[in-house]
């Protein structure tokens, strides 16, 4: 934050408490689903020890206490309240990285990994890079193609193809 009283105020989304609060009761409900979970498959001691479920529920009751106390606390915090999380275009710029990445993993379902990573590399060295799109176009087939090249050919992992290698047989 700057010291110039004249500087705009990023004007705010959301309080450090009201995300503190979600993930919290989150957690909580993670803690919950766990617990019963664990108490389903048996978290009891047996004639022979503890059953399956026995550590991971009474990890799940820590985690779910620890969630109530976080909630709480949150609730009470005065200074939470008025704390700024995250501010409506500090959030905008988080967006713009984010949308293209969701895109990429479900390109990556429908073209493969290499296409995807060069639409990818490409769109975003274009859109938000602000770079010359023979430069982009460029970057993103020599990184498609070290990709392919490394993990393909050399240590022969198997990772998500599309049409375009099954079209070159691969």
């Amino acid at each position: 934050m700057s010291d110039d009283p004249n500087a705009e105020v990023d004007p705010a989304l959301v309080s450090t408490r009201s995300v503190e609060v979600v993930v919290m009761a989150l957690l909580l409900c993670v803690a919950v689903f766990l617990g019963w979970d664990n108490w389903r498959i048996g978290a009891g001691w047996a004639p022979d020890g503890p059953q399956a479920g026995y550590f991971p529920f009474y990890l799940s009751v820590l985690l779910g206490g620890a969630s109530l106390v976080g909630i709480a606390s949150a609730l009470r915090s005065e200074e939470l309240r008025d704390e700024i999380f995250v501010g409506r275009s500090a959030f905008g710029r988080v967006l713009r990285v984010f949308i293209p990445t969701i895109l990429f993993v479900l390109l990556v379902q429908l073209l493969g990994l290499y296409v995807a990573s060069f639409v990818f590399v490409s769109a975003f060295m274009i859109f938000i890079g602000k770079l010359s799109v023979w430069k982009s176009i460029l970057t993103g087939l020599i990184f498609s193609g070290l990709m392919f090249y490394i993990f393909d050919m050399q240590f022969n992992v198997l990772l998500p193809k599309g049409p375009l290698e099954a079209a070159f047989g691969f």
